[in-house]
């Protein structure tokens, strides 16, 4: 089966400045994929380079099997990326945002998922108002709106619970996990939320200085929500093997 997302041997920065080296990654078919890491491991920069707003220095990177350089627009249409709620058009309404993204994607009207995830965030009100009046958890809701519009073969998401409240999270997560399991949908969500990833992820891996340092897989995950330490204790323990090899040994 296509893998949703390959990247393979990726290098990416801005100028001189390296942040990615050499990265390689695969997220299958209906697979919920969390991506961990601090503050400036490069999370971002590889969900920007997955989302062709930031050219590779090297690699390749293939979304359901259509390689992203080169056949960019047939490989977009496959893909929902969750922009940065600020990077949302100031001078469109939500409704608007909608409709373009959707003439991109060749739908004539929303489709039901998002149209349930609509009601379920209590966004209607906000349709027809402009987003530059939007609160930041508003801003936050229509880019997850977006990023869902049109049932993606592969979802990219960048923090996106911050300034939802706990029944639009729930909403979300809830939508997320039935897009995965019915297979309609794979996700790759970075995230500093180690609940949502220990209750949600099929998979996870640890992003430390440009590099996948660690991944654990679905089993892994499991025995770690039952754990004294959970998630959040191995997480440490990988980031300190990276730190200190020689004390991992």
């Amino acid at each position: 089966m296509t893998a949703a997302l390959s990247v393979q041997g990726l290098s990416a920065g801005y100028g001189a400045h390296r942040v990615l080296s050499e990265l390689s990654l695969e997220i299958g078919s209906g697979q919920w994929f969390a991506l961990l890491g601090p503050n400036g491991a490069g999370k971002t920069t590889l969900l920007h380079c997955i989302g062709g707003l930031l050219a590779p220095q090297s690699g390749q990177i293939t979304v359901s099997g259509i390689p992203l350089q080169g056949r960019a627009l047939e490989a977009k249409r496959l893909l929902g990326f969750g922009c940065a709620p600020e990077r949302l058009p100031d001078l469109l309404t939500g409704r608007q945002c909608l409709e373009i993204h959707a003439a991109a994607k060749q739908l004539r009207t929303l489709d039901e998922g998002t149209s349930s995830l609509v009601r379920a965030f209590e966004f209607e009100p906000l349709l027809d108002r402009f987003v530059d009046t939007y609160s930041t958890g508003s801003r936050q809701k229509l880019a997850v709106l977006l990023a869902l519009l049109g049932e993606p073969a592969l979802i990219v998401l960048d923090e996106a619970f911050n300034g939802l409240d706990p029944a639009s999270a729930l909403a979300l997560k809830r939508q997320l996990r039935e897009r995965v399991a019915g297979g309609r949908s794979s996700v790759l969500l970075a995230t500093h939320a180690l609940d949502v990833v220990e209750r949600y992820a099929d998979r996870a891996a640890l992003l430390l200085g440009g590099r996948l340092v660690h991944t654990w897989e679905a089993q892994e995950l499991a025995a770690l929500r039952g754990s004294a330490a959970g998630l959040e204790g191995a997480v440490a323990a990988a980031a300190a093997a990276t730190a200190n090899p020689s004390s991992a040994a």
